[in-house]
């Protein structure tokens, strides 16, 4: 219960829906109870009128007599289905206060984990994957639901009626009340056996349920490598393989949950059997009445169900202190990237690395190495190098989405750590290299991010600087294309003009390019730059590339290799030096040449 107790912050906020639940659950229990107090005295009275009757056999008084007994019947008739009207409201009260309380503390820890995740630093999901950060918002929190709702209704039912049913009970005869109560634990025993086996074979579907759904969400975003290679029917014998696998396990647990009623129902029988022949007995020998029989009957059969609940009960709360544990986990885990500065910021000199170094988490090597630079305010920066040299680093770590593990970053003469992260990111234009987007329209994409006046005016102008407007007119419906999942029905070059018109709708003091013009032709990257050497004027842009084209005209270019600085000055400089960027150059002209 020590992982559970992170819940209690919500019970006490939900404090007056857990006291009424209480309240209700007692209510409906003494409800419960009345009926078979009426019964008992129903079928005494009736029994005593019967015998007044058969002596009265042939008088008139004979006929009063049986307006007697239908009169008792009728009023106790009556009792009963109004006491089981009073405890069917009470029932549902229960359920408004408990169950929806459940549902409210499910909201709230699944908002708390999604904010939390939203904190957590780069670093973390590089070691996590999405499937499983997916699973403990949702399979786990529903888990943990289970307890916070059913099982401490169950809980709260299973007491409050051993407590008012077992008082009735050995109120009327402690000798009956022990004989019937005999099966009941092995009763919720067999239960809590049963649901351990149901819910291990539970959690073996949900697997291989997990395992058909990445399989088909991975066989339909690569539909087109599957087509490409004409293999549909080896990529339909792998489904059929997981979906049989997954019938098999149904199966299983459809033949282990036949076996969950059948063992309640022989169970409570033979409590009411024994009910039945120890009360006779009792009746014969003149201990308690024909009455108590079927009020014992009763009350076995009000035990049944919460006593049965126990093992599911226990199983309940098992299985969400392990999901909650999960959860705790992750919600232990610190994030990395902290922001303490609430004051306002605003860019105005410049950004400046000082003997940078950086490391990835489980990394013997160090991606960066004593990396020193200064950009000033409407300065453009390149950083050009081979792949795997460091490159995107460096963005990351401008960003602040990496802290350095040796050096400093500087913005405007402040330390990165000391200043306000969220005033110095709105103030960045971010595209990355390996572009996102989001299966909506294309208007929702470019303006995704964008607080400002006149949203549509302004997508209309990034677009047109991202040189994306003409392909945008091709569509039929225009701005209001839905681009598909991932953005799957553009192409490379329209995906990577839509993230750059996403980030040039901010008019952001600070762009930071990672290799955005990979994927378009000569004619589209010149216009691009040319739209970026006019609207960056006074600004502050690096600009992430391997290829010459698209850095020449840079104030200054840093050569990186093997995450240290190799070369560094301005196109002519570099040219004359005959160095690494040279030979980059002349490698780049040969093949535009060829």
């Amino acid at each position: 219960m020590k992982s559970l107790s992170h819940l209690n912050k919500y019970f006490i906020r939900y404090k007056y829906h857990f006291v009424f639940g209480l309240l209700f659950v007692t209510l409906s229990n003494l409800f419960a109870v009345f009926p078979a107090q009426s019964v008992r005295t129903a079928i005494n009275l009736v029994q005593e009128n019967l015998s007044v009757y058969s002596i009265y056999n042939g008088s008139p008084l004979q006929e009063n007599v049986n307006k007697q007994i239908g009169f008792v019947l009728l009023y106790f008739s009556g009792l009963v289905l109004l006491f089981a009207l009073i405890k069917g409201a009470f029932m549902y009260l229960m359920r408004q206060t408990l169950i929806v309380m459940s549902r409210h503390i499910e909201f709230d820890l699944k908002n708390e984990i999604f904010n939390h995740y939203q904190k957590l630093s780069l670093s973390f999901y590089r070691t996590h994957n999405t499937g499983d950060l997916m699973a403990r918002i949702s399979e786990d929190v529903s888990r943990v639901r289970m307890y916070i709702g059913p099982a401490i209704m169950y809980a709260m039912n299973l007491a409050v009626t051993i407590v008012v049913v077992l008082w009735a009970m050995f109120s009327v005869n402690a000798k009956l009340s022990i004989y019937v109560l005999l099966p009941l634990p092995l009763l919720s025993i067999s239960i809590l056996w049963v649901n351990n086996i149901i819910h291990k074979k539970s959690d073996a579907i949900q697997s291989q349920l997990s395992n058909v759904t990445s399989f088909v969400q991975e066989a339909f975003s690569g539909i087109r490598v599957i087509k490409a290679f004409g293999v549909e029917s080896f990529s339909k014998e792998d489904f059929e393989k997981q979906a049989d696998e997954y019938k098999k396990r149904s199966l299983d647990l459809a033949k282990v949950d036949a076996t969950f009623f059948p063992i309640m129902v022989f169970l409570t029988g033979l409590s009411n059997l024994i009910t039945i022949f120890a009360g006779g007995m009792m009746v014969i020998s003149g201990e308690i009445s024909l009455g108590n029989i079927a009020e014992f009957v009763i009350y076995i059969n009000i035990l049944t169900w919460p006593v049965a609940s126990l093992g599911v009960v226990i199983s309940m709360i098992q299985r969400s202190a392990a999901s909650q544990v999960r959860i705790n986990e992750f919600l232990n885990t610190k994030a990395e990237i902290i922001s303490d500065s609430k004051l306002p910021f605003i860019f105005n000199e410049s950004i400046e690395f000082r003997n940078v170094s950086f490391k990835y988490t489980g990394k013997t090597e160090y991606a960066l190495q004593n990396i020193s630079f200064k950009i000033n305010k409407g300065e453009v920066i390149a950083i050009i190098g081979r792949t795997g040299s460091g490159k995107s680093t460096i963005v990351q770590l401008i960003l602040r989405m990496l802290d350095v593990t040796d050096g400093q970053i500087l913005i405007d003469g402040i330390d990165i750590k000391n200043i306000n992260l969220d005033d110095y990111r709105k103030q960045i234009g971010y595209v990355p290299q390996d572009v996102f987007l989001f299966s909506d329209s294309i208007s929702n994409n470019v303006s995704f991010g964008f607080s400002g006046n006149e949203k549509e005016k302004n997508i209309i102008n990034a677009c047109n600087n991202a040189g994306l407007t003409s392909n945008i007119n091709d569509f039929p419906a225009r701005f209001e294309t839905m681009i598909g999942e991932r953005g799957v029905t553009l192409s490379g070059g329209q995906k990577q003009r839509l993230s750059l018109a996403r980030a040039l709708i901010k008019e952001p003091d600070i762009l930071l390019l990672d290799d955005c013009l990979s994927a378009v032709d000569n004619k589209t990257e010149r216009e691009i730059l040319m739209n970026l050497e006019r609207i960056m004027k006074d600004k502050t842009a690096c600009i992430i590339s391997h290829r010459v084209s698209s850095i020449k005209d840079a104030d200054h270019i840093i050569v990186l290799d093997n995450g240290m600085i190799m070369e560094s000055g301005t196109h002519i400089e570099l040219i004359n030096s005959n160095g690494i960027y040279t030979a980059l150059y002349k490698q780049q002209l040969m093949e535009e040449a060829a």
